[in-house]
């Protein structure tokens, strides 16, 4: 019999992306992994209301199951947002550390511009023997290009993704060396935008997709005649400035 001490099983950090918003879009290995976890985590929404990945995985989660609304700041002081970052990775490794698994959802992909990078990343610098596996999701280009029924990129096409913190100047950079272009959370910069798109005679081989894959979804083609739009904060908008090649 081995006298030393068993060493304490650490549970796993999952971080599943639960896709653009249909509930259905959850990946089979996603699924099953948030269902059979002891505690689900989420960003928390503003408000005091359900977050968009809360949302999502609602119809999925069993009342047995423990509920964590991560507290996230959307602001860009580096200080504010590490301060959240090493709160929430805290809090997660209670749970891990008394040998439960934590499945962090969040939509879209969880490698692609995701709250989830943050926390494992904080987690891992805490706590260097934490497990984290990323299971991937569908994100919200391949959604809204879906939407539309259009391919996003054929053949040769170079595809570019710009963040919500991009500048005119980006915009410029990216039509001068993509085929189609991605602008993510558009709704700050839309008319800024716009204006661009119809310099360079863009504005017919663009569309604008809100909150794709849901039932409220609204897509707009051919902009020519909307210099103004309203928008969602989870709007983005595709440029073919090649759509021929």
């Amino acid at each position: 019999m081995n006298d030393r001490q068993a060493q304490p099983k650490i549970g796993t950090l999952y971080g599943v992306g639960a896709g653009p918003g249909d509930p259905e879009l959850l990946t089979v290995k996603g699924l099953r992994l948030l269902q059979q976890a002891a505690v689900v985590a989420f960003p928390a929404g503003i408000g005091g209301k359900p977050g968009v990945a809360q949302q999502i995985v609602a119809p999925w989660v069993q009342s047995h199951q423990t509920q964590l609304a991560l507290e996230f700041s959307y602001v860009q002081d580096d200080a504010v947002l590490t301060a959240a970052w090493e709160k929430a990775a805290r809090y997660v490794w209670q749970y891990l550390a008394q040998g439960q698994d934590v499945v962090f959802v969040s939509e879209g992909d969880v490698s692609f511009y995701s709250t989830f990078t943050y926390l494992a990343q904080t987690l891992q610098q805490q706590q260097p023997t934490a497990r984290v596996e990323t299971i991937p999701g569908i994100s919200s280009p391949m959604a809204a290009a879906a939407m539309m029924g259009l391919p996003l990129t054929v053949r040769s096409q170079r595809l570019m993704v710009l963040p919500a913190l991009y500048t005119v100047a980006d915009l410029e950079t990216a039509i001068a060396h993509a085929d189609v272009i991605v602008l993510m959370k558009v709704s700050s910069v839309y008319e800024q935008i716009w204006a661009v798109l119809q310099r360079h005679q863009l504005l017919q081989h663009s569309y604008v997709v809100e909150r794709a894959t849901l039932p409220n979804q609204v897509i707009y083609a051919d902009l020519r005649d909307r210099p103004t739009l309203e928008l969602p904060y989870f709007s983005l908008l595709i440029v073919q400035v090649n759509p021929g090649q």
